[in-house]
């Protein structure tokens, strides 16, 4: 089992409500208390409002580049799910076949990671660390990595910035070197209402919000057909998919509102800026068409969240180092993404995904880790305090 005090840790965490519309700031509040019993200073980068925040901390020697543990502390919304158990409080339950399961909104995505980090610091702290250990916390990234690009900003100004990363998401401690980024996009079609009853008269913005989701439908099919393909993933190509789509207040009206939200999930060989670039101009086809029977009509397009992917070459230090960590021999990729693009191609600090638990259990109802993959990752750990404690 994870030890009593990874148990603890994560029994608190996942007692906020840190789902990405609410603030963070209790749980960074505890987490700060927790490292400053410690004697560990950290470091709060607040957003605009103040309501949310990353923390950024250092173990070890302060003038060091070192090993940066990352994770986000926010969680998607539980609303909407079937859940059978308490999706704010920790709940285990044993297995037919002996195992154990603990369950709550974030157990797997991704406090059981932050949990195991936070639960070792007293062990870092009673070891002669030669090379620091870095703890970078962030907000927002189940909605599109918002959080973490103001944190990125601080570490550039620092006089000494993580040598490598560790991103904790949930890979079953496999080491990941690649994922996909990601592009998403708001479209707001504005038409022209009228009774229904004389329906040819008015610009029915349902109708051709239709037509431009029917086109992102046809490029979805076209790279499932055509590629580019890259090698190593579940889905080999760029991904093109609708979410939401609202519209219409009643039958007997025309619509004179539609929109929807629609994603590109690029492999590396493929822009998503070119495939919204292509989306643009037909959509500016179809809004002329809208204006030759009404001129105040109108289609928006408005970039919601971007992140780039990660693609670390498998020659990189991070991936041997991590590699030695695990006691994983290869590498594996993943079909969501991180915060791990950004910290190699904005602040060039090359890293690697691997965390416990899978996404297969992330984003559910009755979300679960299995405390099997706790327990390596505390081992995990434990190897890399060793590590770093090691005379070079």
């Amino acid at each position: 089992m994870p030890s009593p005090r990874t148990r603890e840790i994560l029994q608190q965490l996942i007692g906020f409500d840190t789902t990405s519309v609410n603030s963070n700031l209790q749980l960074l509040d505890y987490i700060r208390s927790l490292l400053q019993q410690e004697g560990v200073d950290c470091q709060l980068v607040y957003d605009e409002q103040g309501q949310k925040a990353n923390l950024y901390a250092t173990i070890g020697p302060q003038d060091k580049p070192g090993v940066m543990l990352s994770g986000h502390t926010d969680t998607v919304p539980v609303s909407g799910q079937a859940w059978t158990l308490p999706p704010h409080q920790l709940t285990e339950q044993i297995q037919a076949d002996g195992s154990s399961r603990w369950y709550g909104r974030g157990t797997t995505d991704m406090k059981g990671f932050i949990a195991v980090v936070l639960a070792a610091v007293p062990e870092m702290l009673a070891q002669p660390l030669h090379t620091p250990i870095h703890l970078a916390f962030s907000y927002d990234e189940e909605i599109g990595c918002i959080g973490v690009r103001r944190l990125i900003d601080t570490l550039k100004s620092l006089p000494v910035k993580p040598a490598m990363g560790i991103i904790g998401e949930p890979t079953r401690m496999k080491v990941v070197t690649a994922h996909k980024g990601k592009l998403a996009a708001r479209v707001t079609v504005t038409g022209k209402e009228c009774h229904s009853g004389m329906a040819p008269l008015g610009v029915n913005a349902i109708n051709y919000a239709a037509r431009l989701i029917v086109w992102l439908e046809q490029l979805a099919r076209q790279k499932r057909l055509s590629g580019p393909f890259e090698e190593g993933y579940e889905i080999p190509y760029t991904t093109v998919h609708t979410g939401v789509v609202k519209g219409g207040q009643a039958l007997n009206i025309v619509p004179n509102h539609c929109e929807f939200v629609f994603e590109f999930r690029n492999v590396a060989a493929e822009s998503p800026r070119d495939l919204l670039a292509a989306f643009r101009a037909y959509a500016a086809e179809v809004e002329a068409e809208m204006r030759q029977q009404h001129a105040d009509c109108a289609i928006a397009i408005d970039i919601t969240s971007e992140y780039a992917g990660l693609a670390t070459a498998e020659d990189e230090d991070v991936v041997a180092f991590v590699q030695q960590l695990t006691g994983e021999q290869d590498t594996a990729t993943i079909n969501f993404g991180t915060e791990g693009g950004l910290f190699s191609q904005v602040l060039g600090v090359p890293n690697v995904v691997c965390g416990p638990g899978s996404m297969d259990q992330g984003h559910k109802p009755d979300e679960y880790i299995e405390t099997a993959e706790l327990e390596r990752c505390e081992a995990m750990l434990q190897r890399l305090i060793q590590r770093l404690s090691q005379v070079c």
